[in-house]
């Protein structure tokens, strides 16, 4: 299965970016975990088709919360485990 990183910077409100993303990546059938890292750091892992990750990417540019968004890096890995649903994590 292709999977994608993303690391995201901002000022992140508690928990409603990590919310968000699990919403959105349900909705495109998007498998994977997502986790703050820091203060203004978060970090994404995605499974799943190349045209979800697309649009799942698009929609964060426009519509996460995360009011003072100043980085989205993003990028196809090679990841060995398969994940079965969405987490979050610390």
């Amino acid at each position: 299965m292709k999977s994608y990183t993303c690391t995201v910077e901002g000022t992140f409100a508690g928990g409603k970016f990590q919310s968000w993303v699990r919403d959105a990546a349900g909705q495109l059938n998007l498998k994977g975990w997502v986790r703050n890292v820091s203060h203004n750091k978060a970090e994404i892992l995605l499974q799943g088709s190349a045209d979800s990750y697309g649009v799942f990417r698009e929609r964060m540019k426009a519509e996460a919360p995360v009011p003072d968004l100043s980085h989205i890096s993003c990028k196809s890995l090679d990841y060995h485990k398969e994940f079965h649903g969405f987490e979050t994590r610390g």
